[in-house]
């Protein structure tokens, strides 16, 4: 194995593992003492002023993706709520990888936030998160959706190890109210980021078919899972792990960086009677 492959997995092993791992099994018991010493704590959150303002206030994850959901648990906002959009994703693949994947993340963010924002009972979202991951096939061009069947699984597995290298596409979206409240109401920033992975060219259609008959790929665009058993799939990747995984954190924590300064805008469009000034 690589030394890359190796720090791979690795860095697999750390950003999917739960919270505690439990000890590995002894042939003799394990004290107290010696079990709490076993399990490693997650650290403490970052102390940034953005993510210090937000803890106490509604953040919104559009998707149900648990991998996602797992992976922004580590910026340490305990009010996040997990509310998938209902937008259909219905989107021409016409458009080229880098335009779909950013117009279906926008789609997935104004749905939430115009079903929420006007939410009484809990009140307006300060922050609503969404994003969208798309596999491309480097040789056609073409935009990987989930395996349809068993026999496609294995087809569009071994086309990904042929060709050797393809990209995977995450768009972010974030949404936040204006302070101010003028048109339109809300800021909004959007980025792409793009990871290059390659296969193993000595992986076999033996293990292939094994790889897909534990199904752990079955609901995966791209037919595959890099935080899981999928990993003995990849020789290498150039870029973000987590955005193959669903969710870059690096550019997430970046992004509700911007758009929660630009959505603090008050005090740049107020005059001195408080009136909103013209742009």
């Amino acid at each position: 194995m690589t030394d890359s492959k190796e720090a791979l997995l690795s860095h697999m092993e750390n950003i999917d593992a739960p919270e505690s791992d439990p000890p590995p099994a002894y042939d003799k018991p394990i004290s107290k003492a010696n079990r709490a010493s076993l399990l490693l704590p997650r650290p403490p959150p970052l102390n940034l002023p953005i993510l210090n303002s937000l803890r106490s206030r509604r953040v919104i994850l559009a998707s149900q993706s648990p991998r996602r959901k797992h992976i922004m648990s580590f910026l340490g906002l305990p009010n996040i709520e997990i509310i998938p959009s209902n937008a259909e994703e219905d989107l021409p693949k016409s458009l080229g990888p880098l335009e779909y994947v950013l117009a279906t993340a926008t789609k997935k963010a104004e749905a939430v936030y115009a079903q929420e924002i006007n939410n009484e009972a809990k009140g307006e979202p300060a922050l609503i998160l969404a994003a969208d991951t798309v596999v491309v096939d480097p040789s056609t061009g073409t935009i990987l959706e989930k395996p349809r069947s068993e026999a496609h699984h294995v087809a569009m597995l071994r086309s990904l190890r042929d060709v050797g290298n393809h990209k995977v596409y995450t768009a972010l979206v974030a949404m936040a109210p204006l302070a101010s409240a003028r048109d339109p109401g809300y800021a909004v920033e959007s980025m792409v980021e793009e990871t290059l992975v390659q296969f193993d060219g000595d992986v076999t259609d033996e293990l292939i078919l094994a790889y897909v008959r534990t199904r752990e790929g079955a609901d995966k665009a791209g037919g595959y899972g890099l935080q899981g058993l999928g990993s003995i799939l990849i020789e290498k990747i150039e870029g973000s792990a987590d955005n193959v995984i669903g969710l870059p954190l690096k550019a997430t924590l970046k992004i509700i960086e911007t758009v929660m300064e630009k959505a603090d805008d008050e005090d740049a469009f107020s005059g001195d009677d408080g009136e909103i000034e013209d742009e």
